[in-house]
């Protein structure tokens, strides 16, 4: 009995192992049938039901778009100043070979200009893929393609050129295709430049083959589409001239840099917009830093005299004086532990109660305090900020500054009255044409620009803002000219009234109190002085040789660009019967 419970309880064990299994299988079984079942379902939905989803997908990822061009850059007149240049590179694909490594260095070689071994060694080189050539020209393109040979094929690509050279090279800046790097205007007008109109799309195979279809337009697919044009309002004649003279003059005074703008005071167009050093844009890559930057809107320095017209329109426009008002000049005078003096106190020591000619004539340093002083701090903070101090001008160009000005409750007597003569705050050059373009527009500042743009741009993108009243700019305007015409300047013109302002002012240390031994030479203005057509500024940093003066270092370069541009825009003249006089030097 023992006997037999021992053997039945191994066959019981074998049961169940036996029963267990054929559970699990059974589950197996089921699992199995029941995935089959709903893959069966889903490759019914994705080969019937959804089928032109799918089919749209995957034409889709054969879709490739067109290669295209950025648009070209245009001076005011239509000279080309940048275009885009298609090259190709060539390319072997050693899996379909159907020549020999020597057959087709023996075709190739001639149109490459490469020695055929140089080229036998590259055909032998293993991979998928293999570079011959980069940035061949289209017409070897075009002969590589006639050939007709399956394994070689050309991709295309884009270059910027600028056939101008380094002419406006800190408006146009630079693109870098491959970087997608870029600067000045091809910065800011990029959108536009790369918009392309009714982009044509088209199948390719996965080598990158175009797939042709019913719906396949062969003359679309042929043709490179392009972005849209700019035009700039730059003149390439006048901004040759202002390149030519400043870059003359920084040479000839050992200068370390140096610019001249030319605007249309009416509208803010910049005609002109030469900055040095320079670079060819063609070769940016090989530029140095000082010669990339556009410091004439990175930085600031202070303006010098040149601000007295700021002051004295200041205090006009606020009836603390008015056109006929005199003011009292004692040639010195100590504010703090600081003495002022004029800079010619040796031959003016007092000159007593002057005209406003005469303080610009001479460059009045106390009379422009005394003038500053009917203002209250904030009064005089007031109309600087409404000039545009401290603030972008809105320029159409990148990295623009927004300057240095102190608020008015942090003014004390020393920043009150050496910001009346231009040491009290720290402008960019483009903040000191567009404040001073108010005045040569009966008071009315219009926000600079050098991109020519439609109506509907324009009302967008340019503002015009009353500065001053147009009586007060009108005033301003007959005082720097009357100024100009009875004192002994350079800047005078012997067939137009200038309304102009010289200024000198020291640089300061970088990073720290105190002055450099340089100067900042500037000269601004415009004419004809009665109906301004044309604004210069002409600013020099640096300058080490010969008499250091706003008049004697910008004041040429004023002078020149002057009868130039007068030439070139053909401008009539206001003035009859010129004054000649002797030449001196004036700050």
């Amino acid at each position: 009995m023992r006997e037999r419970l021992r053997k039945r309880e191994p066959e019981n064990e074998t049961e169940k192992r036996n029963k267990k299994f054929d559970q699990i299988m059974g589950f197996l079984h089921i699992f199995f049938v029941g995935f089959m079942t709903l893959l069966i379902i889903y490759l019914f939905f994705i080969m019937v039901v959804d089928v032109g989803k799918y089919r749209a997908r995957a034409k889709s990822q054969r879709v490739g778009r067109i290669f295209s061009m950025r648009g070209d850059i245009f001076d005011r007149n239509g000279i080309k100043l940048a275009t885009d240049k298609v090259y190709s590179d060539v390319y072997a694909h050693p899996a379909d070979y159907d020549h020999s490594p020597e057959e087709l260095a023996k075709l190739l070689a001639p149109l490459l200009k490469m020695h055929k071994d140089v080229l036998l060694q590259k055909l032998k080189k293993p991979g998928p893929v293999i570079t011959l050539k980069k940035d061949i020209d289209r017409s070897t393109a075009k002969e590589i393609a006639k050939l007709h040979l399956r394994e070689i094929s050309l991709g295309k690509k884009n270059t910027r050129e600028y056939p101008q050279g380094t002419l406006a090279a800190h408006v146009l800046g630079y693109y870098n295709f491959d970087a997608d790097i870029a600067n000045g205007v091809e910065y800011t007008a990029k959108d536009k430049l790369e918009h392309v109109i009714n982009t044509v799309k088209y199948q390719k195979t996965r080598d990158g083959k175009i797939i042709y279809d019913f719906t396949t337009d062969p003359v679309a697919t042929t043709t490179n589409p392009k972005g849209e044009n700019v035009t700039l309002t730059i003149d390439a004649a006048i901004q040759h001239v202002c390149e030519k003279e400043i870059e003359k003059m920084v040479k000839e005074k050992e200068a370390l840099r140096g610019t001249v703008l030319v605007m249309n005071p009416k509208n803010g167009e910049i005609l002109a917009y030469a900055v040095y050093p320079t670079f060819d844009p063609n070769n940016y890559k090989k530029a140095t830093p000082l010669q990339l930057k556009n410091w004439t809107l990175t930085d600031v320095f202070p303006p010098g005299s040149t601000f007295k017209t700021i002051t004295v329109a200041s205090a006009m426009d606020l009836g603390k004086i008015n056109e006929h008002s005199t003011v009292l000049d004692t040639g010195k005078t100590t504010i703090g532990k600081w003495e002022i003096k004029n800079y010619d106190y040796d031959v003016h020591p007092y000159p007593g109660n002057i005209t406003l000619e005469y303080l610009f004539e001479h460059s009045s340093n106390i009379g422009s305090i005394n003038i500053a002083k009917t203002m209250s701090p904030m009064e005089f903070y007031g109309a600087l900020k409404k000039f545009g101090f401290g603030a972008k001008t809105g320029i159409d160009l990148p990295g623009e500054s927004s300057g240095l000005l102190p608020y008015w409750t942090y003014w004390d007597q020393g920043i009150h009255a050496t910001m009346s003569y231009g040491y009290g705050t720290s402008v960019t050059a483009i903040q000191m044409i567009s404040a001073v373009q108010a005045l040569a527009n009966n008071g009315v500042k219009v926000t600079p620009h050098v991109i020519k743009y439609s109506q509907e741009e324009y009302d967008n993108k340019i503002h015009h803002i009353q500065v001053v009243k147009p009586e007060t700019a009108q005033a301003i305007t007959r005082l720097l000219a009357a100024a100009i015409n009875n004192g002994r300047t350079i800047v005078k013109m012997d067939k137009y009234n200038v309304a102009a302002k010289t200024g000198t002012s020291r640089k300061p240390k970088e990073g720290g109190s105190g002055y450099t031994p340089y100067m900042y030479t500037s000269t601004i203005g415009y004419f004809p002085a009665s109906d301004p057509q044309v604004l210069i500024y002409v600013m020099v940093d640096s300058a080490k040789v010969g008499a250091i003066w706003g008049n004697t270092v910008a004041g040429p370069v004023f002078h020149e660009v002057a009868t130039q541009v007068a030439r070139i825009m053909n401008i009539k003249p206001d003035k009859v019967t010129p004054k000649q006089k002797k030449q001196t030097k004036e700050i």
